[in-house]
């Protein structure tokens, strides 16, 4: 039976060094003033181009990312091969805003698929729609307002670098998952992955789109777009998520005098992803899913329900994915159980991946029980390494 609360195996490939380390992070995570004034004073770095990379690389920089370039991730990607997990690397710049900065994007996208597609031990590939296209624009074009003619200009540019990176997946036979961003310029994202997802999704399942299902309408979304997909015959394809904006929609919504997309409960939350994961896993030969989640009780209740459907634990079109330097009794104990797990490793310059690390910190800040979670395990295995020496 899985047991999560294996330490042994969660933490085999970690030094004692490490788990000393962690346990210090994750101490300061759990503490919400202490991530809140420490991600105002980053981000007034950033603002100023205060140097804090000598502090920022080998703290929460070195345990959340794999390294500033892919080189610097084969010691990740090596590591985590050995317990039988694959890596997605997750180029994770964030907030730049200008065609220059896209275009550079979009040439990394490209060469994080060219390394997947000769290198068994990455899974598939994922970017974010904002590290090629402008925020402003995609909500512009959400809203269907109408466009100026450099406007036109420059999301034809954005449809471009879109295609551009899918049809290179496609060529070289590389899953690729587009991220979710916010609620107001999601749609626009849909369109752009459906597009692609009929194109390329013929013959297996390719192109992936991510729902997060902490929104109210996102299952209603996924399911109706994939009867649709299966009538047309292509496959769909989508990771599953609970969320990563829960606080700036709630507080737009508010501020904007308008009804949050957001459940008003954790409870429906899950309701809604444990729904997704049945309605994939019932379909999975029409489709695939990416599982990705923190969330213990998801996982086995997706565990359970492959075994009463008698899908094979390494099913093709069945992945489980945790982030690099989080949920490990997750993904080692059910990757030395057969299952199919991946690990988003995130890299880039430090300084242009610190407000993804700025956002990570305050997300796990916001989720109930996570931190004091992996506080609890990193500690448990400390106590069984001193008991057994």
């Amino acid at each position: 039976m899985l047991q999560f609360e294996n330490t042994k195996v969660a933490f085999a490939d970690k030094s004692n060094s490490y788990l000393k380390k962690a346990k210090f992070i994750f101490r300061m995570v759990a503490s919400p003033r202490l991530v809140k004034v420490g991600s105002s004073l980053l981000r007034f770095a950033i603002l100023i181009r205060f140097p804090v990379k000598w502090m920022v690389k080998p703290t929460i920089f070195s345990h959340f990312c794999g390294g500033e370039t892919i080189s610097e991730c084969e010691s990740s990607i090596g590591n985590l091969s050995n317990s039988n997990i694959k890596s997605i690397l997750d180029y994770s710049a964030e907030g730049l805003q200008n065609e220059k900065s896209f275009d550079k994007t979009t040439e990394i996208i490209l060469s994080i698929i060219k390394k997947a597609s000769v290198d068994v031990r990455i899974s598939q590939a994922v970017f974010k729609p904002t590290g090629i296209a402008r925020f402003k624009l995609l909500e512009k074009v959400n809203n269907n307002q109408s466009l100026t003619l450099n406007e036109a200009d420059e999301f034809q540019r954005v449809q471009i670098r879109f295609a551009k990176i899918c049809d290179y997946a496609a060529k070289h036979n590389v899953a690729l998952m587009i991220d979710a961003e916010e609620s107001w310029i999601q749609n626009t994202i849909d369109r752009l992955v459906e597009n692609e997802m009929m194109k390329h999704n013929k013959t297996r399942p390719l192109i992936y789109n991510t729902v997060q299902l902490y929104r109210k309408d996102r299952l209603k979304y996924m399911t109706e777009f994939s009867k649709k997909a299966f009538d047309s015959g292509y496959f769909a394809a989508f990771k599953l998520v609970r969320g990563a904006y829960l606080e700036k929609e709630n507080d737009r919504a508010e501020d904007l005098n308008y009804d949050t997309p957001i459940h008003t409960s954790k409870r429906d939350t899950d309701t809604d992803f444990d729904k997704a994961i049945k309605f994939c896993i019932d379909n999975i030969d029409r489709m695939a899913v990416c599982i990705g989640t923190h969330n213990e009780d998801s996982v086995r209740y997706a565990v359970s329900y492959m075994e009463l459907k008698n899908i094979p634990k390494d099913n093709k079109n069945v992945y489980f994915a945790q982030l690099y330097g989080m949920s490990d009794n997750i993904s080692y104990n059910l990757a030395a159980e057969g299952y199919n797990v991946s690990k988003y490793v995130p890299y880039g310059p430090v300084k242009l991946v610190l407000p993804y690390l700025i956002r990570r910190a305050e997300e796990n800040t916001s989720v109930a029980g996570q931190t004091s979670r992996e506080l609890e395990l990193i500690q448990k295995e400390i106590m069984r390494r001193r008991a057994k020496s």
